[in-house]
């Protein structure tokens, strides 16, 4: 079989869509018909979307000049980690918490992400990070 011509022939009728739809027999589907709902996604699969979702927010996150090296790994893993979870506009209304961080004011950036909805919301996420900032140390 030419494995080629048959994956071009189910791209040609599947159709790309990048973004979670509804095909027609009202299943959410993504990709070239991918029925996330019966089928789902491998850990392969998921660790690839991480890997490039993580990378995104670096790339975003380097534009806002938000991971210099004057922090070390484990701070800057925080902002990374808080904005993997937030988004980037999301963390960039961390205003006091970025502002303490730039500064390396890392006490007070541990405390203001404490006092934040995000923190009640996350829980123990919270604390961990908070505590990483804190002390530069991987938690």
């Amino acid at each position: 079989m030419n494995y080629q011509k048959m994956l071009e022939q189910i791209k040609l009728h599947e159709g790309l869509r990048l973004k979670p739809y509804k095909c027609t027999a009202g299943y959410l589907t993504i990709g070239y018909g991918r029925n996330l709902e019966s089928k789902g996604i491998s850990a392969d699969e998921a660790e690839e979307m991480l890997l490039n979702d993580v990378s995104d927010v670096e790339q975003s996150l380097a534009r806002h000049e938000l991971l210099s090296s004057k922090h070390n790994d484990a701070r800057r893993a925080v902002v990374i980690n808080m904005a993997f979870n937030l988004g980037v506009a999301g963390l960039l209304a961390f205003k006091k918490t970025l502002d303490a961080y730039r500064n390396q004011q890392y006490l007070t950036a541990s405390i203001e992400m404490l006092d934040s909805k995000w923190a009640k919301q996350v829980g123990m996420r919270a604390k961990v990070l908070s505590e990483q900032m804190r002390t530069g140390e991987w938690q």
